[in-house]
């Protein structure tokens, strides 16, 4: 009665589970409460406002300066008054506009987009592999489930062999030592299923934390059904080689800038205010004046050519990266492919086991009932039924988590 009690006790905390989940709740949850793709929003909002600063930087500046001085000269010592004009007052307003062409500022713009682009790649690779995390902790916390469902199965068979034998024992049909023999098999599953129950509540506790939900009660996982992506996509089309084709593009765009940084630069300007040296007349010193500020980059010691030769090691680098990784991602997606298989198949050969195992069970039951079964081989056949069970479920979820791996590769 002990040992039927904490069954009762232990399936009522493992199996009442009224709320049902998804494997998508937890992905949509995971996404929206990841920080991380706040902040990429929060760097596509901060490149906005760097193009308009771009834009305002080649719009007229207005700026407002003012200088004033007095350098005393006190029985002739002091400042030369050639030099400091004995006193300096002035309060000028200035607007200077940049002559910019509209290629170099188109190629500023540029940057920009192109950053933006590298932005969201970035975010949809991080999304990918926060799927993949969740699927993997989904997949993991289903498969414990499963085997704690199997472990009562098993547990609840036990139980009614040992009321069987208990009956037959009673009447000398079987020895007390086969009874308890039993008994401790029941008490070892007992064990079995309190420790299957913990790992569920700790996987389960990481799937709330990896999807970002503060929740403690167990629920129900739905399993998942995937749609099994055949074809192989192209690297040059999977959005984790985006990124070598975003570099490239950004590796010739500074090449361009390059360019743009040694042309010529050209500012025209414009003041006028209060510019005075209190000499002479002081109240007719109001003006103005207009004017040009040409730059010509005539030797800088060749370093144009180290930046261009800075940008060819990083595209011989990415040229590179980009071949090691597409024949690892061909590799990967074909071992995968293989895995698969070869578990589909394994899948096939655990169910002709089990059919066996289930045979062998009911045949040593009706033994039982007649006292002509043997408690070893009894218990003996209830652990390969448990232990094959326990492949078969191990081998689907590995099944779906592969079928997950390829799908994931193959966007």
């Amino acid at each position: 009665m002990k040992f039927r009690l904490c069954f009762v006790v232990l399936f009522i905390s493992t199996t009442t589970i009224a709320q049902k989940n998804t494997l998508d709740y937890y992905l949509q949850a995971g996404l929206r409460n990841s920080p991380l793709f706040r902040e990429y929003q929060s760097q596509l909002a901060t490149n906005a406002i760097d193009s308009e600063r771009i834009a305002a930087q080649y719009r007229p500046q207005v700026t407002a300066s003012s200088m004033n001085s007095y350098a005393p000269v006190v029985h002739g010592i002091g400042y030369d008054n050639a030099i400091t004009n004995g006193a300096q007052l002035s309060g000028v307003v200035q607007v200077e506009q940049s002559i910019l062409s509209h290629g170099n500022l188109s190629a500023q713009y540029k940057n920009i987009r192109l950053q933006n682009e590298g932005i969201n790649n970035s975010a949809k690779l991080s999304e990918q592999d926060l799927r993949r995390t969740i699927t993997n902790q989904y997949l993991t916390t289903f498969g414990d489930l499963q085997e704690l469902r199997l472990a009562s199965e098993v547990h609840d068979l036990l139980l009614k062999e040992v009321e069987i034998l208990k009956t037959l024992t009673e009447k000398n049909v079987y020895r007390q030592t086969d009874y308890l023999t039993l008994l401790v098999t029941v008490q070892q599953q007992n064990l079995s299923l309190r420790q299957l129950d913990i790992q569920f509540h700790s996987d389960y506790s990481s799937l709330n934390y990896l999807s970002g939900i503060v929740d403690t009660s167990a629920v129900e996982l739905e399993e998942p059904v995937f749609q099994l992506e055949t074809k192989m996509t192209d690297p040059d089309h999977s959005i984790f080689f985006q990124q070598y084709a975003i570099d490239s593009l950004i590796l010739t765009h500074n090449r361009l800038l390059v360019d743009y940084s040694y042309k010529p630069k050209l500012n025209v300007y414009a003041n006028g205010g209060y510019l005075s040296s209190l000499n002479y007349e002081a109240y007719k010193n109001f003006g103005t004046s207009v004017g040009l500020n040409l730059t010509i980059p005539i030797y800088d010691g060749n370093q144009k050519k180290m930046q261009y030769r800075k940008l060819d090691i990083s595209e011989r680098n990415r040229s590179f990266n980009k071949s090691f990784y597409t024949n690892q991602y061909i590799q990967q997606v074909y071992q995968l492919q293989h895995q698969l298989k070869e578990t589909e198949s394994l899948i096939n050969d655990i169910n002709n086991q089990i059919k066996y195992s289930e045979g062998l069970i009911n045949a040593n039951t009706r033994l039982l009932e007649t006292g002509d079964a043997k408690i070893a081989d009894l218990i003996i056949a209830l652990n390969n039924y448990l232990t094959a069970k326990n492949l078969l479920t191990i081998n689907k979820v590995s099944r779906l988590q592969i079928i997950s791996q390829i799908n994931y590769w193959n966007r």
